[in-house]
């Protein structure tokens, strides 16, 4: 473990989680946080609230964006903070309801900056059904702040009948795609860096709320939900992995992704498994329900592109393989640290 914070430990990948693990989670430590999935269930009927509370079920998210720059194609930090809050609540199988909203302004940001902003975020509330209850707003030294930072805190309601988590995957479940990768991370970057493509990269960034319930509808019983932000499906899928303890096995020829972003990536050197994505779900489900789920999400304006990428099986626990279009096999590893700072 380093003995200094660096970017990377920020990054989604495994130099993150060994943070997690590590320093914040043992001081921490108890059964609710344990879950270490993207929003936590809570039953309300456990904490001594009133019995006809305990078939409650509650899942609470907390994330804080620091992108820069503010605003990219596609989007800004004011709906990527609503969209990525409303995602991580969905991940759970829960409905999102209410969000808070804290803001860390940088002394001389522009006024006209702010208003932008919030108007952009109360419109991806409204578009995503949900209501931002409370808030809190502090002011930084100039040269102390990078803008603004957000930080959000979710909270949902679990549909009846749902249970999704980490550590459901099981041998045979097939693992699904909701889109395309990398959109999110190339579109920012490209932005920030001023790369010019011939086609325009847009982020993805989007609230995933009504996809979830559309999958859910179609495949009541599906095991693992997760959205594949900072380290992109790589880390997403690993995550998964090791949590559940089994191995998966994905076909890269049937991963979605737009020529530019390709291209962008080859140019880069960077893996498009690896680059992250705020508009998009994987979905591990059993067999039998994996191509109503399929047809669910292609159904759907946010899911249209959706792929069947992959199987989880008890061969190699922990592990992702991929198999390449020229036949063999690969182990996609969990990415170190920061490929694409401040993304998100």
């Amino acid at each position: 473990m380093e003995n200094v914070i660096r970017l990377a430990h920020g990054a989604g990948g495994k130099m993150m989680n060994d943070l997690i693990r590590e320093v914040l989670a043992p001081p921490l430590d108890n059964d609710l946080l344990r879950q270490m999935a993207d929003a936590t269930v809570v039953q309300p009927g456990t904490w001594n609230l009133e019995p006809q509370t305990s078939n409650l079920r509650l899942a609470i998210s907390t994330d804080s964006f620091t992108v820069r720059p503010l605003f990219f194609p596609g989007g800004d930090i004011g709906s990527l903070a609503v969209h990525g809050t409303v995602n991580d609540v969905s991940m759970a199988g829960a409905r999102p309801l209410w969000l808070t909203a804290a803001f860390i302004l940088e002394e001389g940001l522009e006024m006209e900056t702010l208003e932008r902003v919030v108007r952009s975020m109360a419109e991806a509330a409204r578009r995503a059904g949900v209501l931002i209850v409370a808030g809190d707003t502090k002011v930084v030294e100039r040269g102390h702040g990078d803008g603004i930072y957000i930080n959000t805190t979710g909270i949902g309601v679990v549909m009846e009948g749902v249970e999704v988590g980490p550590d459901r995957a099981r041998p045979g479940d097939v693992v699904l795609l909701s889109g395309t990768v990398g959109d999110h991370g190339i579109a920012v970057l490209s932005q920030r860096e001023g790369l010019t493509f011939e086609t325009e990269l847009v982020s993805d960034s989007a609230p995933l709320n009504g996809l979830v319930e559309a999958l859910l509808e179609a495949a009541p019983h599906t095991h693992c939900l997760r959205d594949p932000t900072r380290g992109g499906v790589a880390a997403a899928l690993n995550e998964l992995a090791g949590t559940s303890g089994v191995g998966i096995e994905i076909d890269e020829s049937a991963i979605p992704i737009r020529p530019a972003v390709a291209a962008a990536c080859e140019m880069l050197g960077f893996d498009p498994l690896t680059v992250a994505n705020e508009g998009k779900l994987v979905a591990i489900v059993p067999p039998e329900e994996a191509e109503a789920a399929l047809e669910a999400m292609r159904a759907h304006p946010l899911g249209q592109d959706a792929a069947r990428i992959g199987t989880v099986t008890e061969e190699h626990p922990g592990l992702v393989l991929a198999r390449t279009s020229i036949g063999g096999r690969r182990i996609v590893d969990m990415p170190l640290g920061e490929l694409l700072p401040r993304i998100c």
